[in-house]
């Protein structure tokens, strides 16, 4: 069974285990992924890698091609530019201010200038999903 936001984690290709996490942090993001979208009804995604530049507008592209882009919230990371991107649909900004949002990224930030990418990101996923509150 597919996703809300498209394949997961696991079943990614081979080539995401060639990136920045390990196969236990894949699955807890995979996890954490899973229990967002469940909670809030809504449809959470992580990307990382690079960013072209602009990097908020090449963010909003990526948002734009999840299926029901406007209940989706992307958050995009690209440690080597040291870029951190939060974009959220016209139906997740009902539920998510971007206050709520700015909360979320200088956690996130915190966690990544300590050198953990993963935490990072679990900690956004679940105070994200805090804020948007159970659907």
């Amino acid at each position: 069974m597919e996703s809300p936001g498209g394949p997961t984690l696991t079943e990614a290709t081979a080539d995401a285990l060639d990136g920045p996490f390990t196969t236990r942090q894949l699955l807890r993001l995979d996890e954490a992924l899973r229990v967002a979208d469940q909670q809030t009804g809504l449809i959470f995604s992580v990307y990382v890698g690079e960013l072209a530049e602009p990097v908020r507008e090449t963010a909003e592209g990526l948002h734009r091609q999840i299926e029901g882009a406007a209940r989706a919230v992307l958050v995009a990371v690209s440690p080597n530019q040291r870029v951190l991107e939060i974009v959220t649909g016209s139906d997740v900004r009902k539920r998510i201010s971007d206050r709520d949002a700015k909360l979320a990224a200088l956690s996130m930030a915190a966690s990544f200038a300590g050198g953990d990418l993963a935490g990072g990101v679990l900690a956004g996923l679940d105070q994200l999903a805090t804020h948007a509150g159970k659907h």
